[in-house]
């Protein structure tokens, strides 16, 4: 585990954290143990979260919506003045890279746990940055800044650099908004939806357009900075498991890196860093091609903590956040330390790889984690996941002598975290620990979509008859153990115990055997659905009773002779962000009806057949999960 920086010689005596989650929760640790009163910040929808029970003092600064809540500045700074915090950590996400907060504390009087305003001005616009960073010897990706330009414009200048590129919004991060184009036919409706989501995530809509490495590598380097004109680089990770551009395991140091690559990325990143006088922890990203490891390329320096900081804190010893603080401080940084060991981080995230990676929310009904690694975590049994805030629940980071002996014990620890309540990836990020490209360190970020479809696993006879057993009345108080453990009986013939059945999430009927497996976590939702967790999978499974097994076969039968379903369903709970047809128009098998969006994520509804269509939901609306949201009727086409 990592070491704490010793306490503070002066300094803070309160921080604000303007964030939530596991990375608030991160925050305020390193504050306790520095001696420093922590203040969290919370919505409406987090009244009850983990880090506002955590803190030292909390502050109420708006509605659910991160909009009305983590991302107005407003509230942040008042929140502050309130509690008397002298400092503002901001975490990652949300406000972390904005320069209207860091503009605010500095008129406020309050220090800003991160860069000055310069540097967020330049490196939080993706098109500034790369023609900064250029003119000081680090390396970029051949592409162009499309702010200005027209789509006639930009067409013409795609064609110029060649295809295939990669569409990003210049503000903005996380692979938000980032489309593939292969050629010029498809650019116009690559930058329109990239266009949408830029704006609806970052308020801006300016792309930059960059020539597509095709075998890429995505690793970062960690650099700090102090005020003392110092800046140093802490090693690099392995970011290249992604999904999205989205990171799902991370790791330090990189996979087989030759010791003159890691060299030569080490020194850009520190260029990019002093370029812009750089201050607090920041994070420069490259490409490198994996098939030729001496390309690379800068993407981007995301100016703040990054989630994945837990593996450079676990090769280094050091505690991040401490070291934050103390350069806000304005302390001088240490040498760096030497990088011993290998860790990595698998992302814990609410949703259903076997849907498409559907966002999952619920009430959290059991969260049990291992205790012999590191967990991050966001939830404890009780929390309510909401479609509000990003997916991500936990990190589980193993540390080891070695990768090999790393990645056994994160698959080890990831067998063991049990989460019930909601639907989470932990399968799929043990799927991929045990990968056999991942094991040999073959690495580029296509990787996870060679293993997409991910199939639903089938409940075993041991989850089923412990989902069976948790439906077992209690037995009344004083009842003998006979009230539970004897069959039934009636006159005549001996009857059989009733066997149980249940529904799967895949829509698939499963008896229940009558042994009673033990040790298999169960917890009973709301709704009467029994989840089961064993060896990292997590399921649903719905109690079957005879009526309704009989219902069931009914309906089969009359499915199987009569129309098909003709109403598209929203496959999440969310809002309806687009709506890609008119009422009454005809469609297409396939053809996209509308799009919903939850948790930073956006999802087309399609057409079930052809036919013409009649919406059942407009612009903006929120939708439940299998709400249906249009109807496609065959026999007004025919």
């Amino acid at each position: 585990m990592i070491s704490t920086v010793p306490e503070l010689d002066g300094g803070f005596d309160a921080v604000l954290v303007a964030n939530r989650g596991e990375i608030a929760r991160r925050v305020i640790r390193t504050l306790r143990e520095l001696g420093i009163r922590s203040v969290a910040v919370y919505s409406d929808a987090d009244a009850d979260a983990p880090h506002v029970r955590e803190a030292d003092d909390a502050e109420w600064i708006g509605g659910a919506a991160a909009t009305d809540s983590y991302l107005r500045v407003d509230a942040i700074i008042d929140a502050a003045r309130r509690a008397g915090a002298q400092a503002i950590h901001p975490g990652y996400g949300f406000l972390s890279e904005s320069v209207a907060l860091a503009q605010a504390c500095e008129d406020a009087g309050i220090v800003f746990i991160g860069p000055h305003v310069r540097a967020l001005e330049i490196m939080g616009d993706k098109a500034r940055a790369r023609d900064h960073v250029s003119q000081h010897g680090v390396p970029v990706v051949p592409g162009f800044n499309a702010v200005g330009l027209d789509d006639a414009q930009t067409r013409a200048r795609a064609d110029e650099v060649g295809y295939p590129l990669l569409v990003k919004p210049s503000a903005g991060g996380g692979g938000k908004g980032m489309e593939v184009v292969r050629s010029g036919d498809e650019l116009a409706a690559a930058l329109a939806t990239a266009r949408r989501v830029a704006m609806a995530s970052f308020g801006d809509d300016a792309m930059v357009l960059e020539r597509l490495v095709e075998r890429p590598r995505h690793i970062e380097v960690q650099v700090f900075g102090d005020t003392h004109g110092t800046v140093i680089a802490l090693g690099e990770r392995e970011c290249t498991l992604q999904r999205r551009h989205q990171k799902v395991i991370e790791e330090a140091p990189a996979a087989h890196l030759p010791d003159a690559v890691r060299q030569r990325l080490l020194e850009a990143a520190v260029a990019a860093a002093k370029s812009v006088d750089y201050v607090g922890a920041g994070t420069v990203e490259f490409l490198v091609e994996a098939d030729s490891v001496d390309d690379i390329f800068f993407i981007e320096m995301n100016t703040r903590l990054q989630v994945e900081h837990p593996v450079t804190e676990e090769v280094t010893r050091l505690d991040l956040v401490a070291l934050q603080v103390r350069v806000a401080a304005g302390d001088e940084l240490p040498e760096p330390p030497e990088v011993r060991g290998h860790a990595v981080e698998a992302r814990v995230y609410a949703e259903s790889p076997e849907r498409g990676f559907l966002p999952s929310t619920g009430r959290v009904l059991l969260f049990d984690a291992p205790l012999d690694v590191r967990v991050d975590a966001a939830v404890e049994t009780g929390s309510e996941v909401t479609g509000f805030y990003d997916p991500m629940i936990a990190k589980v980071i193993a540390f080891g002598p070695d990768r090999q002996t790393a990645l056994r014990r994160l698959d080890a620890a990831l067998a063991r975290t049990a989460v019930l309540g909601v639907e989470t990836n932990i399968a799929f990020l043990r799927a991929l620990c045990g990968h056999e490209r991942v094991i040999s360190g073959d690495l580029d970020t296509g990787l996870i979509d060679t293993m997409l479809p991910f199939p639903a696993a089938q409940p075993t006879e041991a989850m089923l008859a412990a989902a069976a057993h948790a439906l077992t009345p209690a037995r009344p108080a004083g009842a003998a153990a006979l009230w539970s453990t004897l069959p039934g009986w009636r006159i005549g013939t001996p009857q059989p115990a009733p066997r149980a059945f249940f529904l799967t999430d895949e829509d698939a009927v499963a008896e229940a055997p009558a042994a009673f497996t033990h040790g298999i976590p169960t917890a009973q939702d709301g709704d009467g659905a029994v989840w089961v967790f064993a060896d990292g999978v997590t399921m649903r499974l719905r109690p079957l009773s005879r009526r309704a097994r009989m219902q069931r076969r009914l309906a089969e039968q009359e499915r199987a002779s009569g129309p098909r379903d003709p109403e598209g369903r929203a496959p999440m709970p969310g809002a309806v962000v687009a709506v890609h047809v008119a009422d009454g128009d005809s469609v297409h098998e396939g053809d996209p009806l509308v799009s919903i969006e939850a948790m930073k994520m956006e999802h087309p509804v399609l057409a079930p057949h052809d036919g013409t269509v009649h919406l059942l939901v407009a612009l903006g609306d929120q939708v439940r999960r299998d709400q249906p949201v249009a109807r496609v009727s065959e026999q007004e086409t025919a």
